[in-house]
């Protein structure tokens, strides 16, 4: 006998809030992982342990809250879980009655500052247990591959999956750099710390260049079916925003989130209905998000206010922000963009920022000047396989009216990009250049 339409309808509804909390407990876990992680490490100075016993917090929630109902206050509810998995921990493992105490006064619900506190805060001028987690996950015992993936890993919130198919890499790849990573963190008996002096400004620079490295593979992909990855892009923007607000006298941090608030301004007019690339001068700028640009802006002048020589992070915020101020493309300052990126390459000595120097040589002055500088480049060891050269060299040529050349340029570009949706692009100029178009 068939079921009747209303214990199918219950069947369904049971479901559908089964779901719901599912959701729920995904978006917890996103926003509040890094947190719990970040604390149990500083009780426990073992990363690889704090995720353990934080995932062990999510299993449990998984088994409560679709029967009890999810708390009033998630993240707190999975805070206390971890922190009682924690002092279970260190109990089995025999540690002293003074440690138990401490830790289980940190527990109670209404916490009081206790003296150890006040001299610990003192200790530390940064105290975040946030702060510390971001440095040790980009400590320089680890390779920057190994950094990222586990950055993204602990503060981003991502499975090991979803960090695989964001950098197109096999996932036993990604869970092998993970646990290496905290196997090497746990051997070299890294402190679970914020560096000061010479070393905090080495050490952020590690951090910043991984968060930066995050972005960018979300805002233009190096490999994969799609140009956007808005999940980096977001993550990244999160843990510099968290960056800015830990580290406030930092002009470089406020840098990068300044750069990566304007960039990530233009997302939604970077592709066009099918996901095909949309390039800058081309994008409907009313589809910009203003309050992002607003925002970016404001850190940008921020970064300034702090003094000091520009960084490498400010000065592509100041460019992004030319392009940013201007409503159409033709009020672009371009001159303004061709001193900013002379200011930069002086800095980086990149051939990459010699090249968008190019581009911008070009805008200004026509594409002969533009042309000139990219043949200079032609030699340079670091651009032999990078295939934004014969594309700006395509583009160059095709305004000069040069279309064999141009055409040739960008098959050769094509043949070099990793990502389908830009080999799609530069195919079609490609094309376009046969007959003139």
């Amino acid at each position: 006998m068939a079921d009747s339409p209303e214990k199918s309808n219950v069947q369904s509804s049971a479901q559908s809030g089964a779901q719901d909390i599912r959701r729920t407990i995904d978006a917890v876990w996103r926003m509040e992982s890094a947190k719990l992680i970040a604390t149990l490490a500083r009780m426990l100075h073992d990363v690889g342990l704090a995720e353990e016993l934080a995932q062990d917090a999510l299993v449990t929630a998984l088994e409560q809250w679709p029967q009890a109902g999810v708390p009033d206050n998630p993240g707190a509810w999975l805070m206390t879980t971890a922190k009682h998995r924690a002092i279970d921990r260190l109990r089995r493992h025999q540690l002293q009655q003074r440690k138990h105490e401490e830790l289980g006064y940190e527990i109670e619900l209404h916490q009081q500052v206790r003296e150890e506190d006040l001299l610990d805060a003192l200790d530390d001028p940064i105290g975040d247990d946030l702060l510390r987690l971001v440095f040790t996950a980009c400590h320089p015992v680890l390779s920057q591959d190994a950094r990222v993936a586990l950055t993204l890993r602990l503060l981003g919130g991502l499975t090991t999956d979803e960090i695989a198919r964001a950098f197109v890499v096999p996932e036993p790849t990604i869970a092998q750099r993970i646990v290496r990573a905290k196997r090497t963190l746990a051997e070299a008996n890294v402190p679970y710390e914020v560096p000061r002096g010479d070393e905090l400004v080495e050490r952020l620079s590690a951090v910043l260049a991984v968060v930066y490295l995050i972005f960018n593979e979300g805002y233009s992909a190096t490999a994969g079916e799609d140009w956007l990855r808005p999940h980096l892009c977001e993550d990244a923007l999160r843990l510099g925003r968290v960056l800015a607000g830990l580290m406030p006298q930092q002009a470089e941090v406020h840098g990068l989130v300044a750069l990566m608030e304007i960039q990530a301004s233009r997302a939604g007019a970077r592709t066009g209905p099918s996901g095909e690339p949309i390039l800058l001068l081309d994008q409907d700028r009313a589809r910009w998000d203003r309050l992002l640009i607003g925002r970016g802006l404001a850190a940008l002048e921020q970064a300034q206010k702090l003094g000091g020589t520009r960084g490498m992070y400010a000065l592509q915020a100041a460019i992004a922000a030319c392009h940013a101020r201007a409503l159409k493309p033709e009020d672009t300052d371009w001159a303004s963009i061709v001193g900013l990126y002379g200011e930069l390459s002086q800095l980086t000595g990149s051939p990459i920022v010699e090249l968008n120097r190019a581009v911008a040589l070009g805008m200004l002055f026509g594409p002969v000047a533009g042309l000139e500088l990219v043949d200079a480049l032609a030699g340079e060891p670091t651009l032999a396989r990078y295939h934004l050269l014969p594309s700006v060299r395509g583009d160059l040529l095709f305004k000069l009216g040069r279309m064999d050349e141009a055409r040739g340029e960008f098959e050769r570009a094509a043949g070099m990009t990793r990502n389908e949706r830009e080999r799609g692009l530069l195919l079609e100029r490609a094309a376009a250049c046969t007959g003139g178009a």
